[in-house]
């Protein structure tokens, strides 16, 4: 995915132009440091004759708008009209104040670009600060995540692999409302071609999945060898739909059709496609493939899935569960990505472990309100170092927040069961990509 974003450093020449310099390759110096994608004028743009000049026939996917001095708003009408993608607004603060001259005045100016972005309905991030304050390079480098991420999300195809079962169609997703929210295509099929496909396959079809499964998932030799057999069956057909159909996310159906009409569970084929790159989510929850794939895209690791399960007051935790699909690089180093038997199907093979510790950690939801419109679910904390809680796959966040309180509103909030456990904090990110969407986001 090609990526390119445009700063524009815009400004008259009447104000201290050696403070707005300054400040201008200060900028650019920490743009070309957070993110190389980044398209940028050899001087500042100290007239709209100049802006025209640099933006003419460019079409990035992401734009800076830094007033390095006081502009008004026909620069950023001019900006508008010519460009369309997301706006970061950047006020640099006053370098001196000193009783003399107003050095750059950009403040107003950017007053007069928030004006006019508002005029013509376009959401916009802000920051205000110079380029060596932290919380400005926290906010310019969050930002650019998220202009990546929506243009990832335009490019991408998510599959739609059977069913939901009764009582899950929180996860099924419609071919344009994908489109016109998310700028996503979806792909269809239904799991008896994967069955069939499966069954196709001779034992020497199979060796290299099942060479490649085996360096990831411990004790398969303890599964019995035809369940053993058919996973990597399924392994090599939901491999080869994913290469042939260009797939970044899909989820799947999984009960109960895997146990009793192929009498395999695809659990382990789901959390093996999340450590490729695939974010796959089981009970065919589309919404929640589609969340885990914006969790990876902002921290550069999978994402765990799973159904919020027990409440610790006492501890501020809340542990996320699942049957055994969980990608097995978050498992514990103690104990690896281990191979075990369906907790209620008594099939194999899952996988069995609890989550490895990390620092920060982001959960995270795309759900739907009543009225069909799109909504963010963003809580942060940290993965605590917790063995197994329960038969499949488990991680236990001590959240930033209470806990309880987390629990309550979310389940008044008629958020669905269904989280992502995204590894890293991306609040930031995650606010600035829902504004760019113009979908809500609820901090938990």
């Amino acid at each position: 995915m090609s990526f390119e974003y445009l700063y524009l450093p815009i400004g008259v020449p009447t104000f201290h132009l050696e403070s707005a310099q300054t400040e201008f390759e200060k900028s650019l110096s920490l743009l070309k440091s957070s993110d190389e994608s980044v398209s940028a004028p050899d001087e500042m743009l100290l007239g709209i004759d100049k802006l025209d000049a640099f933006i003419q026939d460019k079409t990035p996917d992401f734009v800076i708008v830094q007033n390095v001095t006081f502009a008004n708003g026909a620069y950023m009408t001019e900006v508008l009209n010519k460009l369309d993608a997301p706006v970061l607004l950047w006020t640099l603060r006053e370098p001196v104040i000193d009783g003399t001259r107003l050095r750059l005045n950009s403040l107003t100016g950017a007053y007069s670009a928030g004006n006019v972005l508002n005029s013509f309905g376009r959401p916009f991030e802000y920051v205000f600060g110079s380029a060596d304050e932290e919380n400005v390079k926290k906010k310019v480098k969050a930002v650019i995540a998220a202009a990546k991420a929506k243009k990832a999300l335009n490019s991408l195809n998510i599959a739609q692999i059977g069913d939901p079962p009764q009582g899950f169609g929180f996860g099924r997703a419609l071919d344009m409302e994908l489109m016109n929210a998310f700028g996503t295509n979806l792909v269809c099929a239904g799991i008896d071609e994967f069955i069939d496909k499966a069954k196709s396959y001779s034992n020497d079809d199979i060796k290299e999945y099942l060479a490649d499964a085996k360096t990831r998932i411990n004790a398969l030799e303890k599964i019995d060898e035809n369940n053993v057999l058919d996973f990597a069956r399924l392994y090599k057909a939901y491999g080869e739909f994913v290469k042939e159909n260009n797939i970044g996310a899909l989820s799947s159906r999984c009960w109960p059709d895997f146990f009793t009409a192929f009498g395999t569970p695809v659990c382990s084929v789901l959390g093996i496609l999340n450590d490729l790159g695939v974010a796959s989510a089981c009970e065919a929850d589309t919404f929640g493939a589609l969340t885990m794939y914006i969790g990876a895209q902002l921290t550069g690791k999978p994402a765990f899935f799973g159904d919020p399960v027990s409440l610790d007051e006492k501890e501020n935790t809340i542990t996320f569960w699942h049957c055994g699909m969980a990608p097995c690089s978050l498992a514990r180093e103690d104990t690896g990505a281990c191979a075990g038997v369906h907790c209620n199907r008594k099939i194999g093979p899952t996988l069995e472990f609890g989550c490895k510790a990390e620092k920060e950690v982001t959960i995270f939801r795309v759900g739907k309100k009543p009225d069909g419109s799109f909504r963010f679910f963003i809580a942060k904390g940290e993965a605590l170092d917790k063995p197994q809680q329960f038969f499949g796959t488990s991680i236990v966040v001590k959240t930033e927040n209470p806990s309880f309180d987390i629990v309550n509103n979310s389940v008044k909030a008629g958020w669905e069961p269904h989280f992502a456990v995204a590894m890293g904090d991306i609040e930031e990110e995650l606010k600035s990509l829902a504004n760019m969407l113009q979908l809500e986001a609820e901090i938990y």
